[in-house]
């Protein structure tokens, strides 16, 4: 979907750290366990969601580990890749999007 966008790479890193984190941290990584994966793409903005089975008693939230941390740094970096970024919660579990906005300066990017 993203094939010669500058904003591909980010995705990508987005979209593995939001799945790792729905399967290490919540319901979603146990047996039968499922999460929800959806790419939204316009010429303005990438929104990536990632929605787990819930299963914890907290949502989602950065954390902000040292930099030598080995657990609790991708929400963090996902914050600073994306230039948004909304957690919402339901009695299902968690939905986290991140947005990506395409630089206006170059004209969008194509899709």
């Amino acid at each position: 979907m993203l094939r010669g966008s500058p904003l591909a790479d980010d995705a990508e890193l987005i979209v593995s750290e939001l799945s790792a984190n729905a399967i290490l941290h919540t319901a979603s990584g146990r047996e039968h366990g499922t999460f929800h994966l959806a790419v939204a793409v316009s010429a303005q903005v990438v929104a990536v969601s990632v929605t787990d089975d819930g299963g914890t008693g907290t949502a989602p939230k950065v954390e902000h580990q040292d930099q030598d941390a080995e657990h609790g740094r991708g929400l963090g970096m996902v914050s600073v890749i994306a230039h948004r970024v909304v957690v919402h919660d339901s009695d299902q579990g968690h939905t986290v999007t991140a947005e990506l906005y395409a630089d206006a300066r170059r004209g969008g990017f194509p899709c």
